[in-house]
């Protein structure tokens, strides 16, 4: 258990690619998988790993997800010492600045007993042991430790994201883009393992010299100075930075064994719990591979979707492909196909829907209050 690990997640992924389910919240609290958001994983794989202080820099539009944390006692973190703190954001821009909030935050790092820190976003689905990573830290003696991922779709996925240069000692030479040309790629996951004394060295640093404004960026641009070390993850990893991939990722929890390592390889993802009835199924209901959450009704017919609390779906209605979000409504005789709907919207009768399953069709939320 890493007793003398903290953590520090930094939320500012960007969201260009995916803006149709972030208009009103932030990357890290989109719905997943029926009955999760995308930032359970990561918090989940940190407690399970025995990190109990965990801190969280956030954005601005943040109501839905500091409404889902709570005092993070889902995941044991509501705790009288270490636990679950929510850094200050910024009221007037997303562009997070997390040098200037960890600067204004110092204390929380000073009072931190813990001697390692493991920095992290969330937009990496996985399901990761911690304590593996830490201890090739350790022993590798490394200032920092990547951890990364070798992947052969390079092509077709993680566009966009870290890649780096290894030498045959597992040293980290250079970081770059993955702009899609070629396959085989050793993606960063965008997890650093570092002394907390380091952290705070940089944090400083980077004040003095205003040369970065992220953590990320002025890791990632000091391997001279820095003895940088990598760490191999192979599991099963998705990165949710665009509308397709995060349909791409929401399909992959229909196949049984990615649903069974994602889930609880590991220790168990958790969640915030709902304590509702059961999903009622009528005789007119036909479901096939799918994944349905509780609290809905189903008249329809429903095949390798993803179905999300309190979702009511009308007699006659075929939904395929698609991911259907909480408190929706699919009314009689509607078709639904390769499909995103998000929370509160309702699909009247007999409308069809049609998207493709490399360009999904997105329906944005709807606020509770216009809800007709």
């Amino acid at each position: 258990m890493l007793k003398n690990y903290m953590s520090i997640l930094t939320l500012n992924e960007r969201e260009d690619n995916i803006k149709g389910l972030t208009k009103n919240r932030p990357l890290a609290s989109i719905p997943f998988g029926g009955r999760y958001r995308i930032i359970d994983f990561i918090i989940s794989n940190l407690v399970n790993s025995g990190v109990k202080n965990i801190g969280l820099i956030t954005q601005s539009n943040s109501r839905s997800l500091i409404d889902h944390l709570g005092s993070g006692k889902p995941w044991d973190l509501d705790r009288k010492i270490s636990g679950l703190f929510v850094f200050n954001f910024s009221a007037f821009s997303n562009n997070i600045n997390d040098i200037e909030i960890l600067k204004n935050n110092m204390e929380y790092l000073y009072r931190s007993k813990e001697k390692y820190v493991i920095l992290s976003s969330s937009y990496m689905v996985c399901n990761i042991d911690f304590y593996e990573a830490a201890e090739f830290h350790e022993k590798s003696k490394a200032d920092v430790t990547l951890i990364y991922k070798k992947i052969k779709t390079g092509r077709e996925e993680f566009l966009e994201c870290d890649c780096l240069n290894i030498d045959d000692d597992s040293n980290i030479l250079s970081v770059g883009k993955n702009i899609g040309v070629h396959k085989e790629l050793n993606i960063s996951m965008e997890m650093f393992i570092l002394k907390k004394e380091i952290l705070i060295d940089y944090i400083y640093k980077c004040i003095e010299t205003g040369y970065f404004q992220t953590l990320k960026s002025a890791l990632n641009n000091n391997f001279l100075n820095l003895k940088f070390n990598a760490y191999e993850f192979n599991g099963y990893l998705r990165c949710i930075n665009s509308t397709k991939s995060y349909y791409r990722a929401n399909m992959d929890m229909l196949n049984t064994e990615v649903n069974e390592e994602l889930f609880f390889k590991y220790g168990y993802i958790k969640t915030k719990v709902m304590d509702e009835a059961p999903t009622k199924y009528t005789d007119d209901s036909n479901v096939k591979n799918s994944l349905v959450a509780n609290g809905g009704v189903i008249e329809g017919n429903v095949e390798d979707s993803i179905i999300f609390r309190r979702v009511k779906i009308g007699k006659g209605a075929v939904i395929k492909n698609s991911i259907i979000m909480q408190n929706c409504v699919i009314k009689e005789d509607a078709h639904i196909f390769n499909t995103i709907v998000d929370k509160n919207v309702v699909i009247e009768e007999s409308k069809t829907l049609v998207g493709d399953k490399d360009i999904p069709l997105v329906i944005e939320k709807v606020p509770i209050y216009d809800r007709r």
